[in-house]
Formats: structure tokens, sequence, C-alpha cells
């Protein structure tokens, strides 16, 4: 967070002769970062402390570190680097063969956008720099965790091409962590208190400390052996870090770095009941598995400073961290909490629900895995300003790696039958693909047709239609049905190309998801369309996950293999 700060600082001092304001500096920062507006009071302080030191320097000093800060990847104004244009952006600090990145998912949810574009990031660095990545997960709190999240982002990555050099669990350490627990305690760092998390509330919110933090140390050992022998109940003790009362970083005053969780843990059964949290775990975690660089998004800028300490108390290694927004795309939600109650109430089927930013929602949405490496390459930012992605873009790049793949078949939304007099029936070769070798379908069409009735719109007796790669058709009726006469095979100039299916259809249905969201923030109960059609007789042979375009209304991929249903994709 002091870097960006830091950044911004040296930018406006630049701009205004070698002296920068500490107003605008916030003012920006909180621009770029909404989120951050209801921390305003806490970083004002740190503002103001790091503007002082760059007014300090003269313009000349200011311009150098400007630019040095600019050089390298990390998190600001300057950080903006598209990736895919030129590769991705050089590593601060990146040695060839000595990178150690990681995926650190929370198995307290099903895997999702956000984790793939990020994933995709830590995975590349790891191989640009011939590196190890690790997957692992962050799963210290009992209550949230379930095995088949694990599995979600096991699959989930495995789908994107993300392969990973190592896997642990962090709690498979915990040993290790108690030992840790244990040597702080020694070095006077960690104490056990009996407050509320009422009461610590307002210890912070005022920078005060409380009476545990002057027990003795044989009264905090005690302490600790008592809750390691499961002799207190949960919320009836914490082992809190001995931080910095006063300091701007709320999460600094005295934070718990230990509490009882009496909740089974899905892989460790009842076996531990002190647990770390989860800032404890993952900076001791970064050491113990030689990670270099993290590379994650800007939500955890504030607990940087927390997890250094925690690692500075011990001495072990600190990694480079580098920090950038939140992956957001417009209409969507990401919060468990709110996909948990939109289930509940039937807004939505489940977490694989297409219109949810899941992997498994994605995946159903007939995203493929090469897009969203793609989408991350060349789209995304390694920005620390918020930024929120329309799905245009996603889908734009799905086009363009469905286009040349997928076979088109014959779909017809909300038909009406046509009867054609003059025409000799005779079978008919369609081809998958009007320019690649993707095979073709013999039909045999009689003198009965269905074609859309969104065709037919504004159609009159005497229009021309021509029915695709069969014949040009002149209406003579027009009506709940339509009568036309065939007027030749050969195709004519200006004459609206149609897509049809024979009396031998089947009855197909296209579910179309849209943005759970409107513009107002409200939940859309009609988020998602469904469009009743007849399909070609050959679409039974579409397999289920298979993605094809339905001509003329977009690509669709086959969501069940017991019924004609398939889920749009985009146009």
């Amino acid at each position: 967070m002091e870097e960006v700060i830091l950044r911004l600082a040296l930018r406006n001092a630049v701009e205004h002769g070698g002296r920068a304001e500490p107003g605008p500096v916030l003012s920006k920062l909180l621009g770029e970062r909404p989120e951050l507006r209801p921390q305003a009071a806490q970083l004002r302080g740190v503002v103001e402390r790091v503007v002082a030191e760059v007014n300090g320097w003269n313009l000349e000093e200011q311009r150098r570190r400007l630019e040095e800060l600019s050089e390298a990847v990390g998190v600001g104004e300057k950080a903006v680097v598209k990736l895919g244009k030129r590769g991705l952006p050089p590593l601060k600090g990146a040695v060839e063969g000595r990178v150690v990145t990681r995926l650190p998912p929370e198995p307290s949810g099903y895997m999702h956008l956000g984790h793939a574009l990020s994933g995709i990031i830590n995975a590349e660095y790891a191989r640009m720099y011939r590196g190890k990545l690790w997957l692992r997960f962050e799963d210290t709190n009992p209550r949230k965790v379930r095995p088949e999240y694990y599995e979600s982002f096991r699959r989930g990555y495995r789908w994107l091409g993300v392969e990973w050099d190592f896997e642990k669990n962090n709690s498979d350490d915990m040993e290790l962590y108690y030992s840790y627990g244990r040597k702080m305690i020694m070095l006077g760092r960690l104490y056990a208190c009996t407050c509320s998390p009422e009461e610590m509330h307002r210890q912070r919110a005022h920078k005060t400390g409380c009476g545990h933090r002057a027990q003795t140390l044989e009264e905090n050992l005690d302490a600790w052996d008592r809750a390691l022998r499961g002799d207190f109940g949960e919320g009836e003790i914490s082992f809190r870090l001995r931080g910095i009362l006063d300091s701007d970083n709320t999460t600094l005053r005295d934070p718990v770095l230990f509490r009882i969780v009496t909740h089974p843990h899905p892989l460790k059964g009842r076996d531990y009941l002190l647990w770390p949290t989860y800032d404890m775990a993952a900076a001791l975690q970064d050491s113990f598995c030689g990670v270099t660089h993290v590379l994650r998004s800007s939500e955890f800028a504030l607990r940087d400073e927390l997890q250094n300490m925690i690692r500075e108390i011990f001495g072990l290694p600190q990694p480079i961290i580098v920090e950038y927004s939140r992956f957001e795309f417009r209409g969507s939600i990401t919060s468990k909490r709110e996909i948990r109650s939109l289930i509940e109430a039937g807004v939505i089927e489940g977490w694989d629900d297409p219109r949810l930013t899941t992997i498994e929602g994605v995946r159903r949405r007939g995203i493929l895995p090469e897009t969203i490496r793609e989408f991350t390459l060349s789209q995304t930012a390694l920005s620390y300003a918020r930024k929120e992605y329309d799905w245009s873009l996603l889908n734009s790049l799905n086009r363009k790696l469905l286009d040349p793949r997928a076979r088109r078949l014959f779909f017809v939304p909300d038909p009406v039958k046509l009867v054609v007099d003059g025409w000799e029936p005779h079978p008919v070769t369609l081809p998958y693909h009007p320019s690649k070798d993707l095979g073709s379908r013999t039909v045999m069409p009689g003198r009965i047709f269905y074609i859309s009735g969104r065709d037919l719109a504004g159609r009159r007796p005497g229009d021309l239609i021509r029915l695709k790669y069969v014949m040009n058709v002149r209406l003579r009726m027009v009506g709940d049905y339509v009568v036309g006469d065939f007027a030749g095979s050969e195709p004519l100039d200006g004459v609206p190309i149609i897509q049809w299916v024979c009396e031998d259809y089947r009855k197909v249905t296209v579910r179309v998801p849209g943005p759970l969201l409107r513009d107002d923030g409200s939940i859309n109960p009609d988020s998602m369309g469904v469009v009743h059609g007849f399909g070609e007789a050959g679409v039974e042979g579409v397999r289920e996950d298979e993605i094809i375009q339905f001509e003329r209304f977009g690509f669709c991929r086959r969501d069940s293999g017991s019924e004609l249903l398939f889920i749009f994709c985009h146009e």
C-alpha cells in the first residue's frame, strides 16, 4: 500500500514543481480504489507521512525515484501494463530458475474467474522464469472449508491447463504453527487474551491495548498449553500479536493470530482446536514454500504490512509483493454469501449456473479455457486502479477460437410451417462449416419446412426468400402458416437467406443467460431467458458439452445428454 501512495505522491510532486500535497494524493488513491473510502481516516496519516518524506527530496531525486518505481511490475498508476503486447512485463528482483510463485485458494467456495486469471498470471511468470509453482490451500478456518471446494480448484486449474509443481494444505503444518506460536510468546510478541470481539473492536478504534498485554511470559505460556489441551471453548480465548497500537494500519493493532475453532475440519477432523488465522498461516507458508513473488489482488493490501511483520519477527525471508485490482465482470456477482442466498431463493440453480463467474458456470456458458488464457494475457492489466470488464471482450475472443472449429446446424426459434409448391423433393447435402473441412450431412426435405417466425416479420405475399443451400421461395400466403412457390435453385442477389428444418425436426430448448445484476445493482430475477424451437434431426448427434453454432442464432453448448437442452454462449 505504501508503494502505491509513494508513487502517487511522487507523481503529484513532479507535476507541481517538487512539492506534493496530501489532499490530492489521498483523493487520487480513493478515486482509483473506491473500496478504500471507508478507511480514508486511517489512510490519511499514511499519506501525510509519505508526502512529508517525498517533499524532503529535491525535484531531481523525486523524478529518479518515480522512474525507478515505474521500471518493474508493481502496483499503482504507472504499473498499468497490458499483457500480451510485449509478453509479460519483467518481475522486480526475478532471477531465472529461482522464481517461485503460488496459487493460494481458500477452499471456502467454488473456483471463479478471478482465481483463474490470477492463476494464469502466477503460472505464466513461473514458466517465464523457469521457476516453480505451488498449489497451496489456505484451509485453516475449519468452519468454512469443504472437501468439494478443494476439488473445484484442482479441476478448474487443470481445465485451464495450469500445471503446478507442488501441492499442500496449510492445515498439514499445524504442529509447525504451534512451534512458531510458542516461539512468538517466548519473544514477547504473542499474548493470551480473553476479550470479546466487540471489546477488541473498541480497542482498535481507540488505539488502546487491553490489560492482557501486561501478562507475564509464564501466564501466556500456561494459557497456550491449556488451549492446546482443549481447556477453552470457542470464543473464550485468543492469542494476539503485540503489534503497533497507534499504527494508521488497523491490521497492526494487536490482531488475533490464533483462536479456538471447535467445528470439525474436513481433513483433520477434531484433531486440532487451536487454529492459526489466515495472516499467521499465509505469512509463514510463503517462507516455508520459498515463495519469491506474491502476485495477488489488492484487497490484501492492508495485510501486507502485518504478514511482513510476522516474517520479520522470525527472521524469515520476505517475498516481493505485486498487487493489482480484482478482476470483476459487469453484471456479475462474486460474493459467496450473495450467491448462497440466491441459490436458496431459487433465483439461480447452483454454483454452476451459467450466469455466475464460477469456473463451472463459465464452462457451462461455453467459454473455452484457451479464451480465458488469451483474455488474461491480452486484455487485462496489472493495475491497482479498479476496473470492471465487459463480457463482450471475453465473448469476442471466444468467438474467434470457436468459429473455425464449431459445426454449423440449423435451429428455428418460434417455428412457423412453410409449404412449398412446385418443388421436387430430392436429397440435399449441407456442409457443417462454410470454409473448414468439418464434414457434411445429407437430408431429404419434402414439401413441408419450418422457418422462424422472426424471419417472417414484415414479409408479404410476393416477397422472395431463400432456404439456405436449397432453393428460392416466392411467398404466396403469409398467416398462421405460410405457402410459397418454388422460384429456382440458384442464389439470387438481395434475397434474404434463412435457415430451415424438415418435418423430421427435433424439439430444442435453448437457455440464454443474461446479467444477474441490473445497472442499478439490483438482482434481475428474469436474467435467464428461454427460447423454444425446432432443430434439424442431426442435432441429436451433438455430444454433451460440444459447442456448435446454430446458424443465424449463435454459438450454443449442449448442456444435457438426456434431452436437447442447450446453453447460449454468444452470437
